[in-house]
């Protein structure tokens, strides 16, 4: 039976190599980071476009770089690092859920409509 700790220790471990690789590797002259299958086949972005981008510009201090490129992946990190800090112990009730699931719909839609200032929203 695999313990608690060894769980924390895999899970950081496994984080740490991802956050190196993301480090290292710019998303944007390496191909081996997967494209988004949506844009790639219908033009459209969806609400997770430019996050891997946005993560790497985060890894070396650009914030506003990482906000332009996916303001919504940005701004959900405290929020996924206090629920993975409390090893989801934290309940998450249907409402915060429905809650984010609207939020991340109505992110994806408002990033593809062709008007100013919502073309902003597009990495």
């Amino acid at each position: 039976m695999v313990t608690e700790r060894v769980k924390i220790m895999v899970t950081a471990g496994v984080c740490a190599a991802v956050a190196a690789v993301l480090f290292v590797l710019d998303p944007t002259r390496v191909g081996i980071f997967p494209p988004c299958l949506l844009h790639e086949y219908t033009g459209w972005w969806c609400p997770g476009c430019g996050s891997t981008r946005a993560l790497h510009q985060l890894l070396h201090g650009q914030l506003a770089t990482a906000f332009r490129l996916n303001p919504l992946a940005v701004s959900l990190l405290p929020l996924i690092g206090y629920w993975v800090v409390r090893r989801g112990r934290v309940p998450m009730k249907p409402v915060w859920i429905w809650t984010l699931l609207v939020v991340i719909v109505c992110f994806g839609i408002l990033r593809n409509v062709p008007v100013y200032p919502l073309t902003l929203l597009a990495p």
